[in-house]
């Protein structure tokens, strides 16, 4: 039977790097990773075919081509999808949806024809066994969690890799914490679970054989959320797979990042196996330096902590923390947007996705909001547009504007370069860092006319290279990357907030 799958497209959001991009030949971010790992599930002997809307537009012959169709989806990509799943219908194809959009809204979907919900592990062989026999039915919900011993490599040879920025795998799924914000544990679960390691480091040769040698991302819900086994098994694993090659040699290229918790700045051995395995970038969910609204939200592991001093213990170990914060929550303080600001401005957390509270369906946040008669529509997935689902207890007005002159603020040209400097003055070099090729030169020459001349940021972008050029030499590239990324941060904010 012959497969198409199907990645909606992403809009243009904080996380896309659409604008970043665009200095580059590539055209997204991220390849679809669950659709990989799902077609690796399907029978061996089914031809398939990708059609990632991000990188190109789906096709009359693709449909032509289609007996059934697989879309897999997040909440962003929702408008996408929908349209998506109307021109599949009209074309005559029958329709499989899956991931976490459909999971969590299977309701919106009334024409899908088959709804393969939860992890593919578990979902996907039943659902195949009953089309096989003609009896196929609407909805596969399975209870419980996956094993992911059982997990197959994904076939990334589906994919066009050099239309992507980054590459990605997953070590883990699950977290041990319970933010009632976060969709995460309702979707995954709280207890960890693990590949082996020697699965994690199939992947990464398999990723290395097809000639990948730019970033990859884990996509791990919280990678660190079983410190011992990383700390014992595959940090350790990891490190030697960097330092011996197919050659015997280093391997030079593909640095790792990944998303961690806070509690990262209290394991100094885990900060440098990390570093030295070569990861030089984590995400962390910081959320609010207000503890009654860390309180609020059952964001324990964030409480009573010093967030600037972690921060700069993480990016002096060799990783840039990039930051989640969020305004809206019943017990922020009137003066928590400067807050946010006076912390984001003093950790030099360059990448800073400042959001609106949004209630995900199936979030423990969503039912207090519905039982409360606070729900205003469904998740809209994009937090950075200025819009949230939830009735606020201020005035909804208010809470806009504030949070509109925050994100402004902080993606002002003269702030947001201070901020880079304030974050290369602190950073330590990564040992492992993505090779100069035809990509990083063509975004530089591009920087320079498009930032440097173009730019209304071009007084800041060149005196921001005089400055590395005197003080952190061998930072320049890194330098020019976070530039063009205020570009594309400044552009979202256009786009989204200056109307």
């Amino acid at each position: 039977m012959r497969c198409l799958l199907i990645n909606p497209e992403f809009p243009d959001t904080f996380w896309s790097f659409r604008h970043a991009i665009s200095f580059t030949r590539r055209k997204t971010a991220l390849p679809p990773l669950g659709l990989l790992t799902m077609a690796a599930l399907l029978p061996a002997q089914w031809p398939m075919r990708l059609v990632d809307l991000n990188i190109r537009p789906l096709s009359e012959a693709d449909l032509a081509w289609a007996e059934l169709v697989f879309i897999g989806a997040m909440s962003v990509q929702r408008d996408s999808a929908l349209h998506a799943i109307e021109r599949c219908k009209t074309a005559g194809l029958r329709v499989v949806g899956g991931g976490p959009l459909f999971t969590m809204e299977p309701e919106l979907f009334p024409a899908v024809d088959h709804l393969v919900l939860g992890e593919a592990e578990l979902s996907l062989a039943p659902f195949l066994a009953d089309l096989e026999a003609g009896t196929a039915r609407r909805m596969y919900h399975p209870t419980g969690f996956a094993d992911l011993v059982h997990s197959p490599l994904p076939l990334w040879e589906l994919a066009e890799l050099d239309g992507y920025m980054t590459a990605s795998i997953q070590s883990s799924r699950g977290c041990p914490f319970d933010c009632d914000f976060c969709n995460v544990t309702s979707l995954l679960g709280r207890k960890p679970r693990q590949k082996t390691t020697a699965q994690v480091l199939a992947e990464l040769d398999r990723l290395w054989d097809l000639g990948w040698r730019k970033g990859v991302f884990f996509v791990d819900d919280n990678f660190i959320g079983n410190r011992p086994r990383i700390l014992r098994d595959l940090l350790p694993a990891l490190v030697d797979w960097r330092m011996n090659g197919p050659s015997g040699q280093p391997r030079k290229g593909m640095p790792f990042n990944t998303q961690v918790s806070i509690n990262l700045a209290d394991d100094a051995t885990l900060m440098a196996l990390m570093a030295a395995a070569g990861f030089d970038t984590v995400f962390i969910g910081l959320e609010t330096p207000e503890d009654d609204a860390l309180a609020e939200c059952g964001k324990r592991q964030n409480t009573g902590r010093d967030m600037v001093a972690d921060t700069q213990r993480i990016q002096r170990a060799g990783m840039q923390v990039q930051g989640g914060f969020i305004v809206g929550f019943d017990n922020d303080s009137p003066g928590v947007f400067q807050r946010q600001i006076d912390l984001i401005q003093r950790s030099g957390i360059v990448t800073a996705m400042v959001g609106l509270l949004q209630a995900p369906p199936g979030t423990r946040l969503h039912a207090r909001m519905r039982a409360a008669g606070r729900i205003l529509s469904e998740d809209y997935g994009n937090n950075v547009d200025g819009r949230t689902n939830i009735l606020p207890l201020v005035a909804s007005d208010a809470l806009r504007d504030n949070y509109r002159a925050l994100m402004l603020h902080l993606y002002k040209p003269k702030v947001y370069y201070a901020r880079v400097r304030t974050f290369l003055r602190e950073m330590k070099r990564p040992s492992v860092r993505a090779p100069l090729d035809l990509d990083r030169g063509t975004a530089f020459l591009r920087s320079l006319w498009r930032l440097g001349v173009l730019g209304r940021e071009r007084f800041h972008f060149w005196r921001l290279l005089r400055w590395t050029l005197f003080h952190r030499p061998r930072s320049m590239q890194l330098a020019v990357t976070l530039a063009i990324y205020g570009h594309h941060f400044r552009r979202v904010c256009d786009t989204h907030l200056r109307a």
